[in-house]
C-alpha cells in the first residue's frame, strides 16, 4: 500500500517517518492553537503592541541562547528519548496555561514567563527534531522529500490551527485552546514510543569542545554560512510580523480573534503551497536560486501588505508572504541537510534553528518598539524594505560565489 505512494509523498514509505509524521501533525496543530490563544490573551489583557513584542521575544530568546547546547546534546544522546522528555515538559507548560486562563489568573508577566519556559524546551527539542528526520527515512535519497513533507506538516497545521483557535477563542475562551494543545502531545509521544530508530552517536567530547567544533565547521563552510545569514535576515526582519497581527486585525481591520486567526491562516496557506512545491521537486538542483529570489519576494510582500489600503487584499498578500518565507526557510534547511556531515548534523541544525527562530525575538522586540512609536503600517513597511534589500545583497553574493567555483 505505502510502496505505491505518489512521488511527492515518497518519504512516507518509511515506517518510522510515517509514524512520526502522523504524531507531529496532531501536536503541531495544537501548538499553533496555543500560539494564537496566547497572543490574543496577552493583547486582550493589555492592548499593547509592546507586550506582543515581548511575548514573541520571551518565547524565542532561549533558542538564541541555548540552541547550540541543544544541538550538542542532540549529537550525544538518543534523540527519540530526548524528544519524549521535551514533549512531556511542553505538555505540562500547556496544562499550566490552561489552569491559569480557566481560573482568570493569567497576567502579562505570567504569560511572558511561560513563553520563556516553552522557549527553553524548544531550544533542546527543535535541533533534535531537525536532526532526527534523516534517521527516520533510512534512504538518504528520501531526505529532501522528508524535509519538504516536514515543512508541509508544519504549514498545514499553521493553516488549520490558527483558524480553529480563532473560532474556539471566540466561542469558549483561550483556556480550551491551551487544554487541547496539552492533549495533542499524546499523539507525538505515542508515535515516538513506537519508533524502531534509536538515533544518537554518543560522542564523548566535552560539551564545550563539541560546541566549538560544530561552530568552526558551520562557519568554515561558505555555502552553509551564506544561507544561514540569509535565514537570519529573514527571521529578523520578516518573521516578527506575526506578533503584530492581533494589533493589525483589531485596529486596521476592526476584527476580532477570528480575523486574527484568518490572517495567520492565510500566511499558512501560502506556506502550504511552498511546502508542496518543495515536495514535488526531484533534487536540489536550482534550489539555491529559488531561495534567493524568495527572500526578495518576502520583503516585497511585507512592504505591499503595509501599503495595502484594501482590507480584502490583506489575505492574498499574506499568502504570498507565507509562500516566500517558507521557501527561504525550508529550502535552506534542505540545502544545509544535503551539505552537512552526519556527525555535525545536530550542531549545524542547532545553528540553523538559532538563525531561523533564535534571531526572531530580537526582531519581535524591535518591531514591537517601532510599532509602539510609529504605528503598525510604517513599522511593517520599514522591515519589509530592509528584508528586500537583504535578499538582493544575498543574490549578489551568491552570483559572485558561483563565478569563483
Amino acid at each position: 500500500m505505502y510502496a505505491t505512494l505518489p512521488h511527492p509523498l515518497r518519504a512516507l514509505r518509511a515506517r518510522d517517518f510515517r509514524l512520526y509524521f502522523a504524531g507531529q501533525i496532531v501536536s503541531l496543530a495544537g501548538t499553533w492553537m496555543q500560539q494564537i490563544a496566547m497572543a490574543w490573551l496577552a493583547y486582550r489583557l493589555t492592548n499593547s503592541a509592546l507586550v506582543l513584542g515581548l511575548l514573541g521575544f520571551a518565547s524565542q530568546l532561549p533558542i538564541l541562547l541555548f540552541a547550540p547546547f541543544g544541538g550538542v546534546w542532540s549529537d550525544r544522546v538518543d534523540r527519540r528519548r530526548l524528544m519524549m522528555a521535551t514533549q512531556l515538559l511542553a505538555m505540562l507548560q500547556a496544562l499550566t496555561l490552561a489552569v491559569l486562563a480557566w481560573q482568570g489568573l493569567a497576567t502579562p508577566a505570567l504569560l511572558i514567563g511561560l513563553a520563556f519556559v516553552l522557549g527553553c524546551i524548544n531550544a533542546v527539542d527543535i535541533p533534535a527534531r531537525q536532526s532526527l528526520v534523516v534517521h527516520l527515512v533510512g534512504d538518504r535519497a528520501l531526505l529532501p522529500n522528508a524535509i519538504a513533507l516536514n515543512s508541509f506538516m508544519m504549514n498545514a497545521t499553521r493553516f488549520v490551527g490558527p483558524a480553529l483557535a480563532g473560532v474556539i477563542v471566540a466561542w469558549a475562551g483561550e483556556a480550551v485552546c491551551f487544554l487541547l494543545n496539552a492533549l495533542s502531545y499524546l499523539a507525538v509521544l505515542l508515535a515516538l514510543a513506537a519508533l524502531h530508530a534509536r538515533p544518537g552517536n554518543g560522542e564523548a567530547k566535552p560539551a564545550l569542545h563539541a560546541l566549538r567544533d560544530g561552530l568552526a565547521y558551520t562557519f568554515s563552510h561558505r555555502d552553509i554560512r551564506l544561507f544561514l545569514l540569509l535565514v537570519a535576515a529573514v527571521s529578523l526582519l520578516i518573521a516578527p510580523y506575526v506578533a503584530m497581527m492581533p494589533l493589525y486585525a483589531k485596529t486596521e481591520l476592526g476584527g476580532d480573534a477570528r480575523t486574527f486567526g484568518l490572517l495567520v491562516s492565510s500566511a499558512g496557506a501560502g506556506s502550504l503551497l511552498a511546502s508542496l512545491f518543495l515536495a514535488s521537486r526531484v533534487s536540489t538542483d536550482g534550489l539555491a536560486r529559488w531561495v534567493g529570489r524568495a527572500a526578495v519576494l518576502a520583503g516585497a510582500a511585507l512592504a505591499a501588505f503595509a501599503l495595502n489600503p484594501v482590507p480584502a487584499l490583506a489575505y492574498p498578500i499574506l499568502m504570498l508572504l507565507g509562500f516566500a518565507v517558507v521557501l527561504v526557510a525550508a529550502g535552506s534547511n534542505t540545502l544545509l541537510q544535503s551539505w552537512v556531515r552526519d556527525d555535525m548534523r545536530g550542531r549545524v541544525m542547532a545553528t540553523f534553528t538559532m538563525a531561523f527562530l533564535g534571531i526572531a525575538p530580537l526582531g519581535s522586540l524591535a518591531m514591537g518598539s517601532v510599532t509602539h512609536v510609529l504605528g503598525v503600517r510604517p513599522a511593517l513597511l520599514l522591515f519589509g524594505t530592509l528584508a528586500m534589500l537583504a535578499g538582493l545583497v544575498h543574490r549578489q553574493r551568491q552570483r559572485r560565489l558561483s563565478r569563483t567555483t
